[in-house]
């Protein structure tokens, strides 16, 4: 049986037909005023941060929570 918690330690070799997992895309940085796009609320502003786990966003009429990692929204 093998131990999940070592499996992300191991070395993978180049010429291996098994590739090591992808590294997780990097969470989006917003500052205060930036415009941005939902697939949800539409097109909004960010008016609040809550450091990298949460922002504020008004999608004119009402505001919302979103939290990290922000996958269905785009900075413009």
């Amino acid at each position: 049986m093998v131990n999940s918690a070592s499996a992300g330690n191991r070395r993978y070799l180049p010429s291996s037909p098994f590739k090591p997992p992808p590294e997780a895309p990097p969470v989006e940085r917003y500052a205060l005023q930036d415009l941005v796009t939902h697939d949800k609320y539409g097109l909004g502003r960010v008016i609040l941060l809550e450091g990298d786990t949460a922002v504020v966003v008004d999608f004119t009429p009402r505001k919302v929570r979103i939290m990290a990692p922000f996958a269905r929204m785009v900075k413009l």
